[in-house]
């Protein structure tokens, strides 16, 4: 692959896949669903532009589990605004200027920032119980987290995701214009430069085609916006704090779609996974560490303040590399975050699912400290989007951690993501209403056809192309890179590709098959953005580049737009 332009940093680069498997139109207006705006994800972004969207549209909300499920759901920490009139909008943006390494839009950033408290209201005005505090300016408990210069994280205890979540899908679930479609995948996105579409005045989203995992069958949805709140990709890796279904869905199908991708290198990886064999995907929360936490050996000798100045506060790029280095250094399988020092009430107070969670495994964090690993986190990258969630290709929008809006730069700063969620959530819900009677409605598309498919006849293929994929990107592309690393992954990513591509092209599809495919192109992203950076900055760290280019600029992957068969 030619890296002759990466000096720049933008890279445009060809994607031509394989359209020949699409399936053939078959008339079938009984499994043709059509609705105003259809949501695919049914987290914080996607329920936020649902109930924002709801009282003036009909809309279809797709969820692949049972709501509420998702990493929304699973956020501690709580969110960042500025609540307090000690902070100011002005040093809530320096801070994320600073932790973004240089790459932060900061246009948006402070688009995003000032809209923090609207967006702390709308939610307390949902019903959401935030902790309190009578002696607090506002009345609610404010935290402080690694990277920020104020206490400025609003949270309900250490659970707040679940909190808001819980909240917001009772209001979903009761809203008589939202449909929800729960443990439906979305397959693809349908556009209007099918082989057998009519000419238009401009190629546009029509909708996309959902599977019901129950049944298997796969139906068209049409509407006049879609929107993808799928979330982030951890799943790409072995290790990862994501719930299973990260698995970078709208990523991959806004990719195929045409869109463009940027800063897919920077994926970052949350300092302090537990670990323990029976704790899968549970982190042990920023405000720890925010609380006076304190990383150590297994000797007790605490190791932070010799690689960063503001030792456990520092962000989270250099926590994560600092506990890679004592690791390795040492031969460690851990090391340890010790909070014991704080009294038992305090920590039943702040942290009572991390209190109650470790508990359960027999560690007394009152008593001893936790042992902890860093595990993929947040994907800073992804789709495209304007400050209205507005994507390249028209009548699709974007929110959430899918998106790259250049809020979180080379490297998010904490609880900047579900803030973003609520406010981009807002105002891509504003833009769909404004432009609601100007839109080209989705014409008749064809229904799905598995009249060329049969049953799987070997699924273990699946399941070691997943383990496959994960175990190369963990050992290849984590978080220390070298160029070598990088072009292995590369070739092993394509010929992976290959075999998937074939899988799918003759197979029924089944969900443990489309995450694999999205997966695939979610990884060949992040591979492709890393040779392409040419530097280290924030989460991306290369041997063989290990000092910062004078100026920052962000990675943007276009890809071709070959002629779609659907």
């Amino acid at each position: 692959m030619c890296h002759g332009c990466v000096d720049s940093l933008y890279w445009l680069i060809s994607h031509h896949e394989d359209r020949a498997t699409e399936n053939a139109s078959i008339p079938d207006s009984a499994r043709t669903m059509n609705f105003d705006v259809v949501i695919v994800g049914s987290g914080l972004a996607g329920q936020s532009v649902a109930l924002h969207l709801a009282n003036t549209c009909r809309v279809a909300l797709v969820a692949k589990r049972p709501m509420p499920e998702g990493a929304s759901d699973w956020a501690q920490g709580g969110i960042a605004a500025v609540l307090d009139s000690t902070d100011s909008v002005d040093e809530h943006v320096a801070d994320t200027l600073v932790a973004g390494a240089g790459l932060c839009d900061e246009a948006a950033t402070r688009f995003i920032v000032e809209h923090s408290r609207e967006a702390i209201e709308w939610l307390i005005e949902q019903g959401v119980p935030f902790t309190r505090d009578a002696q607090a300016e506002l009345g609610f408990h404010l935290t402080r987290e690694g990277g920020h210069s104020h206490r400025r994280i609003i949270h309900a205890a250490d659970a707040t995701g679940h909190a808001v979540i819980t909240t917001l899908t009772e209001r979903v679930r009761q809203h008589p214009n939202i449909t929800l479609f729960e443990n439906h995948f979305a397959v693809d996105l349908i556009t209007s430069d099918r082989a057998d579409a009519a000419p238009t005045a401009g190629r546009h989203c029509q909708g996309l085609y959902i599977q019901d995992l129950g049944t298997g069958e796969v139906h068209a949805v049409t509407a006049r916006h879609t929107v993808l709140a799928t979330g982030g990709a951890g799943k790409v890796y072995l290790y990862t704090t994501n719930p299973d279904t990260a698995t970078g869905d709208g990523i991959a199908m806004a990719w195929r779609a045409g869109c463009r991708i940027a800063n897919m290198e920077f994926i970052q990886f949350h300092p302090t996974c537990l670990y323990h064999p029976y704790a899968k995907s549970f982190l042990i929360s920023e405000a720890v560490r925010g609380e006076g936490g304190r990383l150590v050996l297994p000797d007790g000798t605490r190791f932070m303040p010799a690689h960063d100045p503001r030792a456990e506060l520092a962000p989270r790029d250099i926590v994560a590399r600092a506990i890679d280095f004592e690791m390795k250094k040492h031969g460690l399988d851990c090391v340890y975050l010790d909070i014991s020092h704080q009294s038992p009430e305090f920590l039943r107070e702040h942290f009572p699912t991390i209190l109650a969670r470790c508990a359960e495994l027999g560690i007394d964090i009152t008593k001893q400290p936790i042992p902890v690993v860093p595990a993929a986190h947040y994907t800073c990258g992804g789709i495209v989007t304007d400050m209205h969630g507005r994507t390249d290709l028209p009548g699709l929008y974007a929110v959430g951690e899918a998106t790259y809006t250049g809020l979180h730069g080379a490297n998010r700063l904490a609880s900047n993501s579900l803030l973003e969620c609520i406010v981009l959530g807002k105002a891509a819900a504003e833009d769909i209403q404004r432009g609601e009677t100007t839109q080209i409605a989705a014409t008749d598309v064809p229904a799905w056809d598995e009249s060329r498919v049969s049953d799987a006849d070997e699924e273990v293929v699946v399941a070691h192309n997943w383990d496959e994929l994960r175990r190369m990107m963990w050992n290849y592309v984590g978080i220390v890179r070298t160029t070598k690393r990088l072009e292995r992954a590369q070739h092993r990513i394509a010929l992976l590709r290959e075999e998937i591509a074939e899988y799918y092209a003759n197979f029924r599809v089944s969900r443990d098959l489309l995450e694999l495919r999205n997966l695939v192109d979610v990884a060949s992203l992040i591979v492709d953005s890393a040779l392409a950076r040419r530097e280290s900055r924030g989460l991306h760290f290369s041997r063989d580049f290990p000092d910062t280019l004078p100026k920052a600029l962000p990675t943007v992957l276009s890809p071709a737009l070959p002629r779609r068969t659907r």
